[in-house]
């Protein structure tokens, strides 16, 4: 037990364990065994985290700070992560099973979109309205909204961080985190920079633990402005009950089951790579995995032929290993999941061209790259997120017809298409209902581009200097420049 690692959580500026000592085990799913503990925050110590936020941003340093004092303060919290991304991604490698070069790759390319919302925070502007009324000068301020609460699954926690609290904090709201109870430590880690960079207490609170109480008092607290969460349907079902309590805005954003769609004249060799990246990368735990792929007729074989043998080649192992290309599961759920819907694909009709199984002679929650064609759009695998490295396949002979396959789906996040036709590519790229279309590429983000879902992906937009706009509202002032006192207003004229 004297290598098990306990965290505390970050309240009002003190790292704190949960007030009545309870705490959760976090596992490493590339061997099973446990290898942190988590506290597991009671209705009171989320209630005192939102307490600190509100105070902070009411009457603390906070609410008194210009703009740009503001940016500053995100601008060195960017400066320090990018100098802890290795002892971040480290971290978060060991509790998720995602690959080590990911991970601090990515802890360290989220700094930049700190530094973007640095940058922004003193951007936020108003408008003078050219009114209808004679002698009125009118405008707009954009204010911002208050406490902020933001639930991040644990899949790309540091990067969801940085999408939701960079513009929130930018346009001067306050924010309670809550951590992903399958993988919490890397969130709390990243805790430590809050007070380092110069961010006063208050500001950034950080609470782990369940649903419930957890995340059902910080989504239905009555000081909680906006709520920006990412996760499963049946959780944001939970968020949207909780937040008729507090009339809080809120935003969604629900994961996916991506089409990737290639045509016959597309470069097989970029949408085969494409495509392995798209399912393959992360383990398949991305809300924006291309787990839907479509191929025209005639070239469905040769690029089958192509994707199996590089799928077999992939690299299962440590994830803190150099040499692995793919990592384990994240959670047993996971697992279970997706052998009960391969299993229910074969029974379907379904053909496992690969994979289909966990590896043989490895412990942990590994399971092979898995590719399988399917007759039909009707198998229950193909519009089922299994967040894992499963891909269906199908085939289409027109354009037309997979217009009308890769929208019928529940889901609406991204897609890719793949073609040198021009043309079609921005015929593609209006048709297919998603937030994000990559045409020629796939899986790339950057701080400037929004992204967000439609249907059952959610809604609202994250990143981009427009997503600053979402946690302000705009206050309109009236000023009467006339000298002459106003008409009696009983006296009609």
């Amino acid at each position: 037990m004297t290598d098990i690692q306990n965290y505390q959580m970050l309240i009002d500026g003190e790292w704190v364990g949960a007030s009545d000592g309870e705490m959760f085990d976090s596992v490493n799913p590339s061997n099973g065994k446990i290898w942190s503990r988590i506290p597991e925050a009671t209705a009171d110590d989320v209630d005192r985290a939102v307490q600190a936020a509100h105070v902070a941003f009411t009457t603390g340093p906070w609410s008194k700070m210009t703009p740009t004092q503001r940016g500053g303060c995100l601008k060195r919290l960017a400066e320090l992560l990018a100098d802890k991304s290795e002892e971040l991604g480290r971290t978060e490698s060991i509790d998720t099973g995602k690959m080590l070069k990911e991970t601090r790759w990515q802890a360290k390319y989220i700094a930049d979109f700190f530094q973007f919302y640095a940058g922004c925070a003193d951007k936020i502007c108003g408008e003078t309205l050219p009114i209808d009324k004679p002698d009125m000068f009118v405008f707009t301020k954009r204010e911002p909204l208050g406490v902020v609460a933001a639930v991040v699954p644990w899949n790309s926690q540091l990067f969801l961080v940085a999408v939701k609290i960079g513009p929130a904090l930018a346009a001067g709201n306050t924010v309670v985190l809550k951590a992903s109870e399958h993988a919490s430590a890397a969130m709390l880690e990243f805790g430590q920079l809050i007070a380092e960079a110069g961010f006063p207490a208050g500001v950034v609170n950080i609470v782990s633990g369940h649903g419930d109480p957890c995340g059902r008092v910080l989504t239905s607290h009555p000081l909680v402005a906006r709520i920006s969460f990412t996760g499963g349907p049946d959780a944001a079902r939970h968020v949207l009950d909780n937040s008729k309590n507090n009339f809080a805005e809120v935003s969604l954003e629900l994961g996916g089951k991506s089409p990737f769609i290639v045509f016959d004249d597309a470069n097989i060799e970029s949408a085969v790579n494409a495509s392995i990246a798209g399912i393959f990368g992360a383990t398949g735990q991305s809300c924006v995995a291309g787990s839907r792929l479509y191929l025209q007729e005639n070239i469905a074989e040769e690029f089958l032929e192509r994707m199996v043998g590089l799928a077999r080649q992939i690299r299962i192992g440590d994830p803190l290993a150099e040499e692995t290309q793919m990592g384990p599961l994240c959670t047993q759920g996971q697992l279970d999941h997706i052998q009960q819907e391969v299993a229910h694909a074969q029974s379907e009709g379904g053909t496992v061209l690969t994979g289909g199984k966990q590896p043989d002679g490895m412990g942990g929650l590994f399971y092979e790259p898995t590719i399988i064609d399917c007759p039909s759009q009707d198998l229950s695998i193909v519009d089922t997120e299994l967040f894992g490295p499963v891909l269906s396949v199908q085939r289409f002979k027109t354009e037309e017809e997979v217009i009308l396959l890769a929208n019928d789906t529940v889901h609406g996040l991204a897609a890719g298409v793949f073609t040198k036709n021009g043309a079609r590519s921005m015929r593609m790229a209006e048709a297919v209902r998603a937030g994000i279309v990559w045409i020629n590429t796939y899986r790339v983000v950057s701080p400037i581009a929004e992204f967000g879902g439609v249907k059952g992906s959610g809604y609202g937009r994250e990143s981009g200097f427009q997503a600053m706009y979402d946690y302000t509202r705009p206050k309109t002032i009236w000023f009467n420049t006339s000298d002459e006192p106003m008409a009696n207003p009983f006296v009609m004229r």
